[in-house]
Order: structure tokens, then C-alpha cells, then sequence
């Protein structure tokens, strides 16, 4: 397992151990899960904007129930 350091002022560092102890999780969790959340949101962001300029050059309008069909569901 890898480790990662991380420098910040007193007040932080309190302030991060604080919030983490409410949480009931460690710092350690809390860094991570809020990294690989900030991760998954801009990859869902990106998709979503590849997204948009291919509707946006091919506008294409299917109801659910087609959607629905189309995917065997």
C-alpha cells in the first residue's frame, strides 16, 4: 500500500481531524474518499460534455420505452 504526504497550516490540519472524527472515519479515509470522488465527478463531467457534442452534431430524440427495448430490458 502506497503513502502520500500532505502539508497544510495547524488550523487545517484541526479542522480536517475534527470533521473526520464527527464522520466516525479516519483522515486517511476521508482523503481518499473525497480525492476518488473528486476523480469520478470530473471523468461523469467529461462524458457528459463528449456527450453533448455528439447529440449536438446528431440530435436524436428516443423515449424510454425505446431506450428500453433497444437495451433487451
Amino acid at each position: 500500500m502506497g503513502t502520500i504526504s500532505l502539508r497544510m497550516d495547524e488550523e487545517d490540519e484541526k479542522l480536517i481531524k475534527e470533521y473526520a472524527k464527527t464522520k466516525n472515519i479516519t483522515v486517511s479515509s476521508l482523503f481518499r474518499n473525497a480525492v476518488l470522488e473528486k476523480i469520478e465527478d470530473e471523468i461523469d463531467m467529461d462524458l457528459y460534455h463528449i456527450a453533448m457534442k455528439q447529440h449536438i452534431a446528431n440530435p436524436q430524440v428516443v423515449s424510454f420505452d425505446e431506450m428500453m427495448k433497444e437495451i433487451d430490458f
